[in-house]
């Protein structure tokens, strides 16, 4: 990938490792790919050849199959495009595969191995593997990336075409398979004539790119080094677990990640193609399931399954969750279902995990309040108007120093720059760190609402509904009115059996927060729009009250 077309030429971006007293490599240092994390993962693979390390509905790897069928892909993208030092002459590999399907994980693996860039193609949803980035995206994308191969399965074959054809350049198509007499099978190659110690490749090279669109706006790729990713394998395994992971959320983003350091520790990986709580259910007592990530109103929906209470969980060790705020009365309950298993998870795309709320920690209520402690790096609280570092105990933004950090937003240097600064991850979260050093996430930066003379954040409100015992879920919106004037709605879905009316909810938010904190409108539906990335969608909310 050009490097400017990834990076700003600036002091803006994070530069992990690139001071000698810090004890790591130079910032331009190079690697065998022997000493990547994928040769990690497969050197501890062939200790057990024969173990089933991955499972995808009816298909099954052992990790010799799985090693062979990255190194076959490896040898034929390296015959095909050779190798570069110089990151502007580098293969960049678009994956447009089934999301979630052991193609994309080989690939990913494969195009690694041989120092090339990934792009993921299929999806900038961190919750759906079933969701799409639209045609004219991935157009842009594969332009602004420079992507030099476009690798696709049988079901994406003829939309890959479709996408070569509206390129002036198009990329070479590789082909999960025997699909057609121009794209070149990656499954055919000869897993024994590749040598990974013939690869060098620079530690600073992207080594994935993943779209993210958080909640609107055009897709912003973000692109994780050599460096980082290899670094993300050894802060994973200081969790000294070994276990069978499953990944329902989309394996281009978090749960890819999760996935490698599961294949590291020398357990293995159950693949589905989305979430379903039932499903979920099942694999756990299936596969014996050890760990799985979710989002809060996934975490929700798994406790209230009616079979929660009748399947045998007994394996589950590690229940993540991660992508937004959860209500601290329904961890109180998932606490009950689930026992000591509870992990929550607060992180970003551009700097990656950030704090983490242990299982122990779920226990007390006042943490369940917070998101946990700092993980790695640093965290300071700035004012968000101008930036400045604040006390212990005030609000402002979230900022974050990490070693995990993005390398920047590929072809979007100044964006990269307003976000990144002097090293430090500005997040757009409000929030503040209290005298235990826990964070307490109020909020976005941008979701305040002016009501009442007060600014009030969605979130305090949505917390207090919850805590209401016929409230499963909330939202709360703002409304502007033919002036401009903002309003307080929110909207609420009732657990089975909840009687709660509207005045009902609004005097507990006056008895709880304030009069003040009570919205103008509180509507009572069967079920919550959600966004992309699986929150409440606010926007579709107050368009639907005519904001």
């Amino acid at each position: 990938m050009p490097e400017n077309e990834s990076m700003p030429e600036d002091d803006s971006m994070p530069k992990e490792g690139s001071t000698p007293e810090d004890g790591s490599t130079p910032a331009h240092a190079s690697i065998s790919a022997r000493e990547t994390y994928v040769s990690q993962i497969l050197e501890v693979m062939s200790a057990e050849p024969e173990q089933v390390v991955l499972s995808c509905r009816d298909e099954t790897l052992t990790g010799d199959e799985l090693t062979r069928s990255v190194r076959s892909a490896a040898q034929v993208l390296r015959r095909h495009a050779g190798e570069s030092s110089d990151d502007a002459d580098a293969p960049v590999v678009a994956i447009l595969t089934v999301t979630n399907s052991p193609a994309t994980l080989i690939l990913r693996y494969a195009a690694n191995l041989t120092g090339a860039t990934v792009v993921h193609l299929q999806t900038t949803n961190a919750v759906d593997p079933g969701d799409r980035i639209a045609t004219d995206a991935k157009l842009t994308i594969l332009a602004e990336t420079g992507a030099t191969h476009l690798a696709v399965d049988a079901e994406h074959l003829a939309l890959a075409r479709e996408l070569c054809d509206r390129l002036p350049a198009p990329p070479t198509l590789l082909g999960w398979g025997d699909l057609a007499a121009d794209v070149l099978d990656v499954t055919a190659g000869d897993a024994d004539a590749f040598d990974p110690s013939a690869v060098e490749i620079p530690l600073d090279r992207a080594a994935v790119v993943t779209y993210t669109s958080g909640t609107t706006g055009r897709p912003k790729g973000i692109a994780v080094d050599f460096r980082t990713r290899n670094g993300y394998i050894t802060a994973g395994l200081t969790m000294a677990w070994r276990g069978a992971y499953l990944a329902t959320l989309p394996m281009s983003h978090s749960s890819g990640a999760l996935a490698d350091d599961s294949l590291a520790s020398g357990g293995s990986v159950v693949i589905h193609d989305g979430f379903d709580a039932g499903a979920v259910l099942r694999a756990v007592a299936e596969h014996g399931i050890t760990r799985t990530l979710l989002s809060p109103p996934q975490l929700y929906l798994l406790m209230d399954h009616p079979e929660v209470t009748t399947t045998d969980l007994s394996s589950l060790q590690m229940l993540c969750y991660t992508g937004c705020p959860a209500s601290p009365e329904r961890l109180a309950d998932a606490v009950k279902i689930f026992g000591e298993v509870l992990f929550q998870i607060y992180g970003t795309s551009e700097a990656a995990a950030i704090s983490m709320l242990t299982p122990a920690e779920h226990a007390d209520p006042e943490l369940r309040l917070t998101v946990g402690r700092p993980m790695a790096g640093e965290i300071r609280i700035r004012d968000e108007h101008d930036h400045t570092d604040l006390p212990a105990g005030a609000t402002g933004e979230i900022c974050v120093r990490s070693p995990f950090a993005m390398r920047g937003y590929v072809g979007d240097p100044e964006l990269t720059a307003r976000t990144v600064r002097d090293g430090w991850v500005h997040t757009g979260d409000l929030g503040r760190v209290d005298e235990r050093g826990y964070i307490h996430i109020l909020g976005r930066v941008a979701d305040v609402i002016k009501t009442n003379g007060i600014k009030i954040q969605p979130l305090t409100v949505e917390n207090t509904l919850m805590a209401h015992p016929d409230v499963v879920q909330a939202a709360v919106f703002c409304v502007r009115d033919k002036d401009r004037v903002e309003h307080m709605h929110a909207a609420v879905v009732l657990r089975d059996g909840g009687t709660a009316t509207a005045a009902e909810l609004s005097d507990h938010v006056s008895t709880a927060l304030s009069p003040k904190h009570v919205p103008a409108e509180i509507g009572i539906r069967p079920e919550l729009p959600l966004t992309r990335v699986g929150k409440p969608d606010r926007a579709r909310l107050a368009a639907g009250a005519g904001g």
